[in-house]
């Protein structure tokens, strides 16, 4: 079974199809800049067209994820894209666009299924949570394999403001920190997170984890710590994932 999945980020939007079976892109995965601004039509005829061009089957599933908290289809935050998307119904609208099913989901949720299922959760019982290190932070948490969704843990308060403003990879960048300055920060974060909910094991996904030999090393928080093993490919098939799934029973 190969489905198309689609994952929108706040500065590029990647898309492929997917071996569900194998949990791998095949083909070339496409990425565009996300529009800005952001604002649900134009991100939607940018989906519009990338299912255009890899998919003429309407009965070709496809999943889509949002940095957003996404409950029935419906988008109710708008992380790092257009305040249009708060309490948006997407699904709709992309079903419209798209003349066919679509399923939306939490674009950190997304790449946890992919890590839980093929990567570096595989196998894994237990408190599980998955953090995905870009432009924001991301969260997913399973237990005993199951998906809690919209966690939203980047968003927790530390210091008086939203976590990932220090914790999320662009927060070196943008602040010009060293690996020792961003992984303190970041450290400061896991560890809040553990006295809550005590993994027992945290995956780091998103762009920098190519670079996890220079700041996992230097983290001290408690649960183990482990780099994501499908990369930027997590969220595209966990999308295309969750849509063959809803599509199965029909």
């Amino acid at each position: 079974m190969i489905a198309i999945g689609i994952d929108v980020g706040g500065s590029a939007i990647k898309a492929g199809g997917v071996d569900v079976d194998a949990g791998r892109v095949v083909g070339d995965r496409i990425q565009v800049p996300t529009p800005h601004p952001s604002p649900p039509a134009a991100v939607v005829g940018v989906i519009r067209d990338l299912v255009g061009r890899m998919s003429r089957d309407p009965n070709q599933p496809v999943g889509v994820t949002l940095p957003s908290v996404v409950i029935d289809g419906v988008s109710w935050t708008a992380a790092n894209i257009d305040a249009g998307w708060v309490e948006f119904d997407a699904e709709s609208a992309l079903k419209e666009a798209l003349g066919r099913d679509v399923i939306v989901l939490n674009d950190a949720d997304a790449a946890g299924l992919a890590e839980m299922r093929f990567g570096a959760g595989r196998g894994r019982n237990g408190v599980v949570l998955m953090l995905t290190l870009g432009t924001g932070v991301g969260s997913a948490l399973f237990v005993d394999g199951k998906l809690v969704p919209n966690t939203e843990l980047g968003h927790m308060e530390i210091r008086g403001m939203d976590a990932e403003k220090r914790s999320a990879a662009i927060a070196r960048v943008r602040d010009n920190e060293s690996w020792e300055q961003w992984a303190a920060d970041l450290d400061e974060h896991l560890k809040a997170i553990d006295k809550i909910l005590w993994p027992s094991l945290i995956i780091v996904g998103g762009g920098v984890s190519d670079h996890d030999d220079k700041f996992v090393p230097l983290l001290t928080v408690r649960p183990p710590i482990v780099r994501a093993t499908l990369g930027n490919d997590a969220g595209i098939v966990g999308a295309a994932m969750a849509a063959v799934e809803r599509a199965a029973p029909a």
